[in-house]
């Protein structure tokens, strides 16, 4: 109950208030009558000080002195009753209260204190019981929307009715998990909804007042002041745990009025009911993703045996034997073994993952490893449409050659894991990309793949030594045709048709210099072999 509130009981109906009018929003706790000197003593802060004014001083320098330290008690207000003792609330008095702020109320002699108490303290158990019936209902009303609808949500919903503010769920990345809007938004809070996460003026700015950490250490919710150069009113946030681990946060739009009590309840059991259902859907996430690890850490393994019911199996984990894939090595900046902080966020990447992968159409076909995350996409994808929607900072990405069924899977391991040591930091990579880089390194592995890239499709081939002996004068002799027909002794129609079917079975254009440099790369390679 507010001062103002108060007034309004009969009791007080014939207060006046002669000082500090304007403060009349001062909470009030409750009121007791003190008429002895030094009554500061018996004064608690937010009560109203009721008094007949006996034991004051008359003069004025005295009366001045004596409500200063009646205003360092901080009442709710000071009650005077007259008149008896003073027909008026004593000037200098009145003055003093003025410049302290405390409101100076004259309350006719007939009402007796006794009835102003009482009558404060029905208003207030009310109150009070009224507060705890609406807590009641607040806490119901969160709790079905959670147990009903399960999901973040209709639990943003209800609390945006509940609180009549702007609500957003955001996990600890400042991604949006739900948002409810009652049109007080600002404009940040806008851009952040259409961009889906936090932009980059309230990420620089969170960043400078060390939010994460204070948000980490708070117990309750913390309070955000208004920041109009970067259009940002007032907001409240509260954080959302699992067993003491931060996974994210509720935000509230504050305004210029500030959240009741009952509000900041609200928000804090919206928080603990969203951390129930993150831990819920954790757990679910979790089952499946080991049924799926179990699944996928089999065929990198090379230990899947295609019997019927294994196939059968694959097909309802979402894995095509007969398709090609890519695996896909994706590495997190976090030193080996993984700190409890980089186990989360490893977590949290995959969970991530998952959904960007359900949103492309395709299945979560997922394993993890250390600091390092496994997972196919199929042939023809292109790779970059997640590595865009991903933190790219303190993240590397790397991409295998597409190879097909199960067999296929495990030799893109083994080239995912020579790719390990080349990968960069934001960037994405594929096997293509780092394979010369990895040859001219000395990379014993690379050099094989180069050549079966190279001379593998020639092996089964009719006249397959003419085709090499071709390649070796086109390299010697600078890919001029006239010279290479001459030193092979053929015509240059033969030397042309030749041409065409290297391309057909290398895929290499001779034409280009790179092709021309990895084939030069390639037989330099192939002799030294040779030579050994």
């Amino acid at each position: 109950m507010n001062l103002q509130e108060a007034l309004r009981l009969p009791a007080l109906s014939r207060a006046r208030v002669v000082a500090a009018a304007s403060k009349l929003g001062n909470r009030v706790l409750g009121a007791h009558a003190v008429d002895i000197p030094d009554p500061q003593e018996w004064i608690r802060p937010g009560f109203l000080f009721l008094t007949t004014g006996y034991a004051w001083p008359r003069e004025a320098q005295a009366l001045r002195a004596f409500m200063r330290q009646i205003a360092r008690a901080e009442p709710a207000a000071v009650v005077l009753a007259v008149p008896q003792f003073f027909e008026r609330f004593p000037e200098a008095a009145r003055q003093e209260a003025e410049r302290a702020g405390i409101p100076a109320i004259e309350l006719p002699w007939e009402v007796p204190f006794s009835q102003v108490i009482g009558e404060l303290n029905q208003q207030l158990l009310a109150q009070q019981y009224s507060v705890i019936e609406r807590s009641e209902a607040i806490h119901r009303a969160l709790t079905r929307s959670a147990l009903e609808a399960g999901g973040l949500q209709p639990l943003a919903d209800v609390l945006s009715q509940l609180t009549g503010r702007s609500v957003v769920f955001e996990d600890l990345e400042g991604n949006l998990l739900a948002y409810a809007l009652t049109g007080g938004e600002d404009e940040l809070r806008l851009r952040s909804i259409a961009s889906g996460g936090t932009t980059p003026e309230l990420s620089h700015y969170l960043q400078e007042i060390g939010f994460e950490r204070q948000l980490r250490q708070s117990l309750g919710p913390l309070r955000l002041p208004a920041r109009p150069e970067i259009g940002m009113v007032g907001r409240v946030v509260c954080p959302i745990r699992l067993g003491g681990e931060l996974v994210g946060s509720v935000w509230l739009i504050e305004g210029e009025e500030p959240l009741s009590e009952l509000d900041m309840r609200a928000a804090e059991h919206a928080a603990t009911v969203a951390g129930l259902h993150l831990m819920h859907q954790r757990d679910i996430a979790q089952r499946e993703a080991r049924l799926g690890y179990a699944f996928l850490d089999a065929l990198l393994e090379g230990r899947f045996e295609p019997t019927p019911h294994n196939l059968e199996r694959a097909r309802l984990q979402g894995f095509h034997p007969e398709g090609c894939y890519y695996l896909a090595l994706l590495v997190l900046e976090e030193p080996v073994p993984l700190s409890p902080e980089g186990f989360n966020r490893r977590e949290r990447l995959a969970e991530d993952l998952r959904k960007l992968l359900r949103e492309q159409g395709l299945t979560p076909l997922i394993s993890v490893f250390l600091n390092q995350i496994l997972f196919l996409l199929p042939e023809g994808f292109d790779a970059n449409r997640l590595w865009e929607r991903l933190p790219q900072k303190g993240l590397s990405l790397g991409l295998s050659r597409a190879r097909q069924g199960w067999a296929g899977v495990a030799e893109s391991y083994r080239e995912s894991q020579a790719l390990l040591p080349h990968l960069r930091p934001g960037e994405l990579s594929t096997y293509a990309q780092l394979l010369l880089p990895r040859v001219l390194a000395g990379d014993a592995q690379a050099q094989q793949d180069l050549l079966r890239e190279l001379f593998g499709p020639l092996e089964a081939e009719r006249g397959r030594e003419a085709l090499l002996e071709t390649l070796k004068a086109l390299a010697q002799h600078g890919f001029q045709l006239k010279r290479t027909a001459h030193a092979l002794g053929v015509h240059e129609n033969t030397l042309r048709y030749r041409l065409e079917r290297l391309q057909q079975l290398t895929g290499l254009d001779l034409r280009e210099p790179q092709a021309q440099f990895r084939l030069q790369l390639g037989l330099q390679i192939l002799e030294l072999n040779h030579s050994k």
